[in-house]
């Protein structure tokens, strides 16, 4: 993992939505001065830790990172007992309590939050004005990209890394919104990831390019879904290494 460039701070703090108070995790820089702000979305098992410390390890490299809970509406973080190594295949139970969870945060309800998050970053003094930057992981990686989409003015670079489920036949599926996006994207896949094989990442490309989105898509060869999470069975050390690479890389571009 990419070391950190300068001291940072973090801290839990609640933030208003439109439908009650999302709590959340800020990190950034304690130079005091306004840095560009990125919105980091959570995979499914929520505000934590290990994401606490990817949003610090990201605020090292002059950035104001804001995590929020995205299941609010379900309760405070954490919402489910996760043990200290995540294995959902010795506990299913864990993604049965999720699951119901995740269904219940639409397209709809998670982008009238981003909004908020979005309101809430640009009013704060330790963030820069102008465009932000989002990074996403499993569904966050969707969110990253719907955000993207629905915000178009508001989202300088969007990073999506082991999200599922890009590119289906759904009426909603994320890469039917290609064409109202103007933020610069890239995507990680996982080559070992059952929920986004081979002939959905052919048809997000396909569709990107006809939009004319700028984009990177990019196969992490080994890696499983979740390979950026240090706190599950998934985590993989060169994979990570490479996103930080690449979502610096992108990041230091656009923002």
């Amino acid at each position: 993992m990419a070391a950190d460039r300068t001291n940072v701070q973090g801290m839990s703090l609640d933030l208003p939505t439109p439908d009650g108070v999302a709590d959340a995790y800020l990190a950034h820089p304690d130079d005091g001065r306004p840095h560009p702000g990125v919105l980091l979305y959570m995979d499914a098992f929520g505000l934590r830790p290990s994401l606490e410390a990817m949003a610090r390890q990201l605020a090292g490299h002059g950035y104001t990172v804001l995590v929020p809970n995205v299941f609010h509406r379900s309760g405070r973080a954490p919402l489910v007992d996760l043990p200290d190594l995540i294995d959902p295949s010795q506990r299913p139970e864990i993604f049965e309590q999720l699951g119901p969870v995740m269904a219940a945060l639409t397209p709809a309800l998670a982008m009238r939050d981003a909004g908020a998050y979005l309101d809430w970053l640009a009013a704060h003094p330790l963030v820069a004005e102008g465009p932000v930057g989002t990074t996403g992981y499993c569904m966050g990686g969707v969110l990253g990209i719907r955000t993207a989409a629905a915000y178009s003015e508001r989202i300088a670079a969007a990073a999506s890394f082991h999200a599922g489920r890009l590119a289906t036949d759904a009426e909603d599926s994320p890469h039917r919104l290609a064409d109202r996006i103007t933020a610069e994207l890239f995507f990680g896949h996982a080559d070992r990831d059952p929920s986004l094989p081979a002939d959905q990442i052919k048809r997000l490309e396909q569709t990107l390019d006809a939009a004319g989105v700028r984009y990177r898509s990019e196969l992490y060869e080994g890696a499983h879904h979740g390979f950026t999470q240090t706190d599950t069975a998934a985590y993989d050390a060169n994979a990570n290494d490479r996103h930080w690479h690449d979502l610096l890389e992108l990041f230091g571009r656009t923002l």
